[in-house]
């Protein structure tokens, strides 16, 4: 769902000027962002988040895992350099001249990498976070080592560092939908195509980051809209279907995404997919 950790994928995928990037970041956070607050919840009440935890957000996008956190007076960061759009919605829902902001401590938010983030008066983080799930993006875990490399030394020893990744494809049914990325993406193209997830992904980052795992779960974390036009703008704002509409067009990928949610369609017109989602805590050395 997608921010920073894959951004060169997307780069490399061949993102063109045909996508509104306002529109994606709205359609992310009004219809597509809320899908993982299951996951979010479950992390925090896990690590018992609250006024003395100080948060780093890998790939914040539009904020809302930080305003949860904020909410349980968290002291949060939220650190984004692949859609100023996102972080623009992000300033909105979370700095304190926004309107119904409830933030229970420091906010922070920095359009750029953890260390543009890094501050020699600020504390070392105690939790640090990479919600966006990997595991369906060729060379996504590659990227979001990357981004560990620069964000664990901002963190306090010990401290909890949680990632996030698609669960098995059996139990998630929105993988015969994410299927059509790469039946319509170039062949040739390996970078930024969807792949299934692996039951090891989570780890194998960890591993490569130098962090210790301490502990997993799964959350359900179902993918329900109002109707299939919903459907299809929430899938597209998770920047999946780059590489097919690079590959081939707007209007052959709508076609071919709405032709493939055809199955979860209910009576009333809804949409609704059941999936899950895994999450890895590690701790830094």
């Amino acid at each position: 769902m997608t921010p920073t950790l894959v951004r060169q994928h997307r780069s490399q995928a061949g993102e063109t000027a045909r996508v509104d990037r306002g529109a994606r970041a709205r359609d992310w956070s009004e219809i597509q962002e809320r899908m993982l607050v299951p996951l979010y919840e479950a992390v925090y009440e896990r690590l018992e988040v609250g006024p003395s935890t100080r948060l780093l957000g890998l790939g914040c996008g539009s904020g809302l895992a930080l305003l949860m956190a904020a909410s349980r007076g968290a002291a949060v960061t939220g650190v984004d350099d692949s859609s100023p759009q996102r972080l623009d919605l992000a300033r909105e829902r979370l700095l304190p001249e926004a309107r119904g902001t409830r933030a229970g401590g420091e906010t922070r938010l920095v359009g750029g990498t953890p260390q543009d983030a890094a501050d020699a008066t600020t504390p070392a983080y105690t939790l640090v976070t990479a919600f966006e799930p990997i595991g369906c993006l060729a060379g996504d875990s590659e990227g979001l080592g990357e981004l560990l490399a620069s964000a664990t030394p901002l963190a306090e020893r010990g401290a909890a560092v949680v990632l996030a990744g698609w669960g098995p494809p059996e139990r998630c049914a929105t993988t015969s939908v994410l299927r059509v990325a790469t039946k319509l993406a170039d062949p040739l193209r390996s970078a930024g195509s969807w792949r299934p997830a692996l039951r090891d992904d989570l780890e194998e980052v960890a591993q490569r980051a130098g962090l210790k795992p301490d502990g997993s779960g799964r959350v359900a974390c179902p993918f329900g809209y109002a109707d299939t036009e919903s459907a299809v703008r929430g899938l597209l704002s998770t920047g999946l279907f780059d590489a097919a509409i690079s590959a081939t067009d707007q209007a052959q990928v709508d076609k071919e995404l709405t032709e493939a949610l055809h199955p979860h369609r209910r009576r009333d017109g809804t949409v609704w997919m059941s999936n899950v989602f895994r999450y890895l805590i590690a701790r830094t050395p």
